[in-house]
């Protein structure tokens, strides 16, 4: 009999974490979604979408506050005093103003810790080519070295999966539509509200991908008019 696979997949509520769940939900048994509250400005919307999302796959999401980094953090993404950029994007520059201290090194030792904890075999995450480009955090040497660390820090010794790791924003939005996944539901915004902003760089990145792959439906559901 086939031993029964089942993960933990980090959720943001965004493109990368809903196609992610979307795109491998069934091949790596994914029971679990922790969603982070670390003081971002769209932790509010954040967590809503992770919500929905995780309802519309049946899978539990836990939100795990983390206070602390917000306290330890000063780029745009937190900082009240800082404003998020619209310009200079996939630059060394929009890098740094929302960066996060170790903020995927952190999630996925906390993800290892349920995997320890509940038997999780893999812990999922929306690494992307894209982002791979300015954030090492979103590579495929990241990705390997961090398993490696697991192998002796847990029990369990999960790996790490980053299933978007050689596809860009435009082919995780053609893996969205071809496998309907309810893009509606998303919530890649940098900052708080009812709509998305557009004008941030994930939204352009977003927005982008909506329109290269004819998802201007999508474009009218999620944005400001």
């Amino acid at each position: 009999m086939k031993p029964v696979i089942k993960s933990v997949i980090l959720m943001s509520g965004g493109l990368d974490s809903l196609a992610a769940l979307g795109f491998v939900k069934e091949k790596y048994g994914i029971e679990l979604a922790l969603t982070f509250d670390y003081g971002q400005k769209a932790a509010i919307q954040e967590i809503e979408a992770s919500k929905k999302i995780c309802e519309f796959y049946n899978i539990k999401n836990k939100v795990i506050k983390l206070d602390w980094l917000k306290q330890i953090t000063q780029t745009s993404l937190v900082s009240s005093e800082e404003n998020i950029p619209v310009n200079h994007f996939g630059t060394a520059e929009s890098a740094k103003s929302v960066w996060v201290p170790n903020r995927n090194g952190l999630f996925l030792n906390i993800a290892a810790s349920f995997a320890d904890s509940f038997g999780f075999d893999y812990i999922i995450f929306g690494a992307n080519k894209d982002e791979g480009k300015t954030f090492s955090d979103n590579t495929e040497e990241f990705r390997n070295e961090i398993s490696k660390v697991f192998e002796f820090s847990t029990l369990k010794h999960p790996k790490v999966i980053a299933p978007l790791i050689n596809y860009s924003k435009n082919d995780i939005v053609k893996i969205a539509m071809d496998n309907n996944i309810p893009l509606e539901l998303v919530w890649s915004c940098y900052r708080e509200g009812n709509m998305h902003c557009g004008v941030c760089e994930s939204c352009n990145h977003l927005k982008k991908a909506l329109i290269a792959n004819q998802g201007e439906k999508y474009i009218n559901i999620l944005f400001e008019k």
